[in-house]
């Protein structure tokens, strides 16, 4: 799983020796790739991407659980239902104690943050499907926590222990959990007080392999577990930003990606961004009256989409997809379970999608997740049929969708824009 003077603009760096570049709008720091599902020999990782669906799965059902204990069920969408804890096949769920085969680029959309003072940094997955911050404790000592930076709150002047518990369920037995603080957090240049966060005592073994050492939810309070506002929020109340927006520039390995707070960088643009209101019921950046098109052709219409730049797949409803990938010739199913096609890799369908104004395709090299195996021919497709749980009508867009666009996400507006990448 709100949001999101000079103006300023945030996009944070893997390495501590990135460091912020001026732009005539504010600070600019540079954000790098998040991990691949693609293994090195250009085939497509099935495993990871099986882990990611199980991971997605639980994480939308616990913003589901948050969206029903802080508002109520009455605003879940049409066919949403907190779905039971999804679990890893066998073969994966045995695997639990060694990470899934890593990529030479595995790294997130991740950047460092401050917590505490004097601050201790950490490396942040930047999400804007989730609502909650939390970084490992030191009181967490199992090998997962002690391979990240840790939070010591008994080093910090400014932290003050809250009641409550932060808690998420993974699908392989184990949780993100923990006690709930608040403290000075600060992202590039931009300081909260008093900010809710959770330093997680028990780390899900999932998160061996990642870069990152926790993740800064970008969606909105209705499905905050912490029950507290996310760090834009609270920047935007305490008049931090100029502009209650921010926005992300994905690209590939190689080419400079960034997060901006505080507006959006039009250097990275061209033309103007097209916004589209959202349903600020859900909690999610959700976006309704959505269409989908196969090489110019309209071919699924009216259903909603939440841009979640926590995840890499774009998934829909299993009768939606099979209708897109039904219009595409050579196109069949690969994992009827995990809801992933193949479709011809040397004739790449055109995918996009389309709010009211203009079609923003997916470019072929974003939407293949690699060959079924070397030499086959047959390429995964980054979108899957897969309930997810949020409604019968309801996509999830990943970073497979906006790394073909640059996007904003207004709190301003209540909205997120799109533009053709500068």
């Amino acid at each position: 799983m709100f949001c999101k003077a000079t103006l300023f603009t945030l996009a944070l760096a893997l390495t501590a020796a990135a460091s912020p570049v001026a732009t005539d709008a504010g600070i600019s720091i540079p954000i790098e790739k998040r991990s691949s599902l693609t293994n090195e020999d250009g085939t497509f990782n099935h495993d990871k991407a099986t882990y990611q669906t199980v991971k997605t799965i639980n994480k939308h059902r616990a913003n589901l659980i948050n969206l029903q204990n802080n508002v109520g069920s009455h605003v879940f969408k049409e066919g949403a239902v907190i779905k039971p804890l999804a679990q890893l096949p066998d073969h994966l769920a045995k695997r639990q104690a060694e990470p899934l085969t890593a990529q030479a680029n595995d790294v997130d959309w991740i950047g460092s943050i401050s917590i505490g003072t004097p601050p201790q940094k950490f490396n942040i997955d930047f999400d804007t499907g989730s609502s909650d911050l939390w970084v490992p404790s030191a009181a967490c000592t199992s090998s997962t926590c002690k391979s990240k930076h840790r939070y010591d709150a008994h080093k910090s002047g400014t932290k003050y222990e809250m009641p409550g518990n932060f808690s998420i369920q993974y699908g392989d037995g184990s949780t993100v959990s923990g006690p709930v603080y608040t403290d000075h957090v600060a992202v590039a240049g931009v300081s909260v007080s008093g900010q809710a966060f959770s330093p997680v005592t028990t780390l899900s073994s999932s998160f061996s392999s990642d870069a990152m050492d926790g993740i800064l939810g970008l969606a909105y309070p209705a499905i905050s577990n912490l029950k507290a506002d996310p760090f834009i929020q609270s920047a935007i109340k305490l008049r931090l930003l100029k502009s209650g927006e921010f926005a992300f520039k994905l690209a590939s390995k190689g080419t400079a990606s960034e997060l901006y707070l505080g507006g959006a960088n039009h250097k990275l643009y061209s033309g103007s961004l097209e916004y589209h209101k959202i349903d600020t019921s859900t909690g999610f950046w959700q976006l309704t009256g959505a269409k989908a098109y196969v090489n110019g052709k309209s071919v699924v219409t009216g259903f909603e989409t939440i841009i979640d730049s926590g995840t890499t797949i774009m998934y829909g409803p299993p009768a939606a997809v099979k209708k897109i990938y039904a219009a595409i010739p050579g196109s069949g199913v690969y994992d009827s379970s995990q809801g992933f096609y193949y479709y011809p890799c040397k004739k790449a369908p055109t995918i996009a999608f389309s709010w009211g104004g203009k079609q923003w395709t997916i470019s072929a090299a974003n939407l293949s997740l690699g060959e079924t195996q070397k030499g086959s021919g047959k390429c995964v497709g980054s979108l899957a049929g897969q309930d997810l749980g949020l409604g019968s009508n309801v996509w999830l867009l990943g970073d497979s969708f906006m790394k073909n666009v640059y996007t904003a996400f207004s709190v301003d507006r209540n909205s997120v824009g799109f533009a053709k990448l500068a």
